[in-house]
């Protein structure tokens, strides 16, 4: 697809008009990564703003033990800022790491500032996204501070595999992570998948997986998934 094409279709870009989104596209650069491989490093100045054109990120937060914590997975169409972006003081609270290879669509603040600051409806628009991200975040905080680790899984499989039915699926998850996507460790993610076994709420294999009783995961999640 065409970066104009893909614009029209993206918030907040969709508010431009055709000679806007013109021109915001021949200011766009983009950069392909590999699973792995990491845009950009927690503490470091980031002034982007930046749309994925396919692939997905994680945006990731991690511990002094050197314990990661999964705070957010962007795909195809997602929208990601650097804190710079808005503020040339401020430094990435978060590492961007690609989970699947693909490619960033870029532009630096000195670039758009000039489109956010004449598009009323194109600031309105992010505006909403940064609103969308703190709920989020308020979410993922209130899930950590009161949600037990049983209830963070269970929320987690329901979010991934809710929709396969009781047909058995690929294992796409390692147990690294799944404790990076929980906030735990990968002994405990383990411990807790195989008392899920042992209570009949999952199948699990080395190899594959499966939920033989949603409700009983819904019970023990007791939310919505917050990513």
């Amino acid at each position: 697809m065409k970066l104009g094409k893909l614009l029209e279709q993206t918030v907040p870009f969709a508010e431009l008009d055709d000679e806007q989104i013109e021109k915001v596209a021949a200011l766009a650069h983009q950069h392909r990564y590999e699973e792995g491989e990491f845009v950009v490093l927690n503490g470091e100045p980031w002034p982007f703003l930046a749309l994925v054109k396919e692939g997905s990120f994680h945006a990731l937060k991690e511990s002094a033990e050197g314990r990661t914590l999964v705070v957010l997975t962007i795909g195809p169409a997602d929208v990601f800022w650097g804190l710079t972006f808005f503020d040339e003081h401020s430094i990435m609270p978060v590492s961007l790491e690609c989970a699947k290879s693909g490619a960033l669509i870029t532009w630096s603040r000195y670039d758009l500032r000039p489109f956010l600051i004449a598009n009323g409806s194109l600031l309105w628009s992010l505006c909403g996204l940064l609103i969308k991200r703190m709920e989020r975040a308020s979410n993922i905080v209130e899930s950590l501070a009161f949600q037990p680790v049983a209830g963070r899984i269970a929320n987690l499989l329901l979010e991934r595999y809710g929709n396969t039915g009781e047909d058995p699926v690929a294992r796409d998850l390692t147990l690294d992570t799944m404790a990076a996507y929980v906030g735990t460790t990968r002994e405990m993610v383990c411990r807790v998948l195989y008392r899920f076994s042992d209570q009949n709420l999952i199948h699990i294999t080395r190899t594959e997986f499966s939920i033989t009783d949603q409700d009983g995961l819904a019970t023990l999640a007791g939310s919505n998934p917050t990513r």
